[in-house]
């Protein structure tokens, strides 16, 4: 951790000297909404950022990060940045597959479980994902991915059997067809809800990284968290391309350098962050342990239904991506 900080804080003490040449017209304030809590990796990310363009461009741009879905609630970002709301936001996209079956790419179940399978399905989804965004008015600036997403439950779970009638916090496409494939209840929730959702027996179980579970100090009503490196989601940084077209070259190449430092800080921590936020789940009380072999058998055949309908719905384009993957992987 202590050399990949040196090596942001050097790369951000660099930028001043092209600051006079990265400098608009006039100073702009940049609001940015993200769904997630300050402490949240992303969102320390998302500041190191926002603090790296300030420096490059001489505080002409002031990118201003607003955590847990204070100025924006997480469905509502994507909009907001569409609309001119704000110029600039967080979001995970998975949450907008109803729009298009594209944005749940990184969401088919068991597709992509490590971070380097993740990486490799990020590769080939990439530039497709980059022109379906601009089609809406959005730059892609940078993408993160979040720890392997696992099973929260209140009570032990053996058996999709055993999962039936639970309430459980759906956020996407893919987490409600979860939910309907199992037997559960869906009950919409979005990040910054977490806490009071479990508390008042709102939702009882979750599919999601540790690192979510952690920060939202889940072991307070939860027991249980399975092992089964589900996939890997991802949040997505985006601009509103109209503000995107009025930043200057010089501006624009401090910010695109500041996003690359940002996706690769943001995969070390996330990567960084996994055994650290299983452990804390330990530490608060919880049972995490790898799901029943008889459980991992049944989630991979929800799985391979769930692949087979997202492959239908995202048609020649999602079948080129996933084949692209397959053949990566296979190398």
């Amino acid at each position: 951790m202590t050399k990949l900080k040196y090596t942001l804080k050097a790369a951000v003490a660099a930028l001043p000297m092209t600051a006079v040449l990265a400098a608009p017209a006039a100073a702009e304030k940049w609001d940015m909404p993200v769904a997630y809590s300050a402490s949240n990796f992303h969102t320390v990310t998302a500041t190191e950022f926002a603090k790296c363009v300030k420096t490059g461009t001489g505080g002409d741009i002031d990118i201003v990060v607003h955590p847990s879905g204070s100025l924006f609630p997480g469905a509502q970002i994507k909009r907001a940045i569409q609309t001119g709301q704000v110029p600039i936001g967080e979001r995970l996209l998975s949450g907008h597959e109803n729009e298009n079956a594209l944005f749940g790419v990184d969401s088919i179940p068991f597709l992509a479980t490590s971070f380097d399978d993740a990486a490799k399905l990020w590769d080939a989804a990439k530039q497709p994902m980059t022109d379906l965004l601009a089609s809406q008015d959005l730059t892609l600036l940078y993408s993160v991915p979040w720890p392997p997403q696992g099973l929260y439950f209140k009570n032990e779970v053996n058996s999709v059997e055993d999962m039936k009638g639970v309430k459980f916090r759906s956020y996407s496409n893919a987490t409600s067809r979860i939910a309907e494939l199992t037997g559960m209840l869906p009950v919409t929730i979005e990040a910054a809800e977490i806490s009071q959702a479990f508390a008042t027996g709102v939702a009882d179980s979750m599919i999601s990284s540790g690192a979510t579970g952690y920060d939202r100090k889940v072991w307070e009503s939860l027991n249980y968290f399975y092992e089964v490196d589900a996939w890997l989601p991802r949040n997505y940084i985006m601009v509103n391309s109209g503000v995107w077209d009025g930043v200057s070259e010089e501006s624009k190449n401090v910010i695109k350098g500041c996003a690359e430092l940002a996706e690769y800080a943001g995969t070390w921590r996330a990567k960084e962050y996994t055994q650290f936020t299983l452990q804390g789940l330990r530490d608060g009380g919880m049972t995490v342990a790898p799901a029943s072999e008889k459980m991992k058998g049944e989630l991979q055949e929800i799985g391979e239904t769930m692949t087979n309908e997202w492959l239908e719905n995202a048609g020649d384009e999602g079948k080129a991506i996933v084949d692209q993957f397959k053949k990566s992987t296979s190398n």
